[in-house]
């Protein structure tokens, strides 16, 4: 059955979970707590590994709640029709996700003392990770080849937008005490090191036996093999992973293994022109590598 997105404010939404209903309540009457600690990503940017940090930071390094919880429960999609259900029953503090650009997310936020953990991820990594997640997907369409997804995602003909704007977005609250950023690229290069960055935002101590453990239940292969954060439990006709695994491969590079050198170079023209005038340097920036 062909995919029909949702539109809210110019940009698309996958429909499953999604509404024009639902986005507008979360953007313009959800009401944020002051305690509210908000997991923020474009897709495939970290959003479930950030879900397993924040979840056992919560838990003080105890892995029984994720191992017992499904993570949308433990973190619910609240701009998502079930997830805005489970957030207004939550019990303070709450922990919440979404992928809402920067204009999208609740207007309350912006006078609250809420945080905002923002997770982001080197692009084209974004786009691989996103193209196998689409092909997965019963609410995203299934993508045409791999070059016109590219073109897609550049241009930002993508369920939830640009990840220019996105990116570009969010960072304009870089250097907000409530604003956490974090790259996919650090958390792999030292875990343990934004763990103990994260547990100093979220005012939250936990001694080293606790870093541990979450260090080591946020590993790619202790999610890998937890059914409340692998997807597994979804129906195939929901997620079919027959045509993929959800929790693929979880490295930096793998973008290396699938664009030409004039895909790359196509790529890199447009990122840095979009992204010109930022005076933050990424990891995956070529004058970095």
């Amino acid at each position: 059955m062909a995919v029909e997105y949702v539109t809210y404010q110019g940009i698309k939404f996958p429909p499953a979970y999604n509404s024009e209903r639902s986005l507008r309540f979360a953007h313009k009457e959800f009401q944020v707590q002051d305690d509210d600690v908000f997991n923020v990503t474009y897709p495939k940017s970290g959003t479930v590994w950030m879900i397993e940090i924040l979840s056992l930071i919560r838990s003080g390094g105890d892995p029984a709640w994720n191992r017992a919880v499904l993570n949308s429960t433990r973190m619910p999609w609240f701009a998502t029709h079930l997830g805005l259900e489970s957030a207004l029953s939550y019990p303070r503090p709450r922990l919440l996700t979404c992928h809402l650009p920067v204009q999208l997310f609740p207007t309350s936020f912006f006078g609250s003392r809420a945080k905002v953990v923002y997770t982001l991820r080197n692009p084209k990594d974004v786009l691989v990770s996103y193209f196998y997640f689409s092909k997965m997907c019963s609410s995203y369409k299934d993508p045409e080849s791999f070059e016109q997804f590219l073109q897609d995602f550049l241009s930002g003909n993508v369920p939830h937008g640009s990840w220019f704007d996105h990116v570009r977005g969010w960072m304009e609250m870089k250097g907000k005490e409530n604003f956490f950023f974090i790259t996919y690229e650090e958390l792999q290069q030292d875990l343990r090191g934004s763990v103990r960055r994260l547990c100093q935002f979220l005012e939250q101590e936990l001694d080293d036996r606790a870093i541990n453990s979450v260090v080591e239940n946020a590993s790619f292969r202790a999610m890998k093999e937890n059914k409340m954060c692998n997807s597994t439990l979804l129906p195939r006709d929901i997620m079919d992973q027959e045509k993929g695994t959800f929790l693929r491969k979880g490295i930096c590079g793998d973008w290396k293994n699938h664009f030409t050198v004039a895909q790359s170079e196509a790529f890199d023209r447009i990122y840095h022109d979009r992204m010109g005038g930022l005076t933050e340097a990424f990891p995956w920036d070529a004058r970095k590598e």
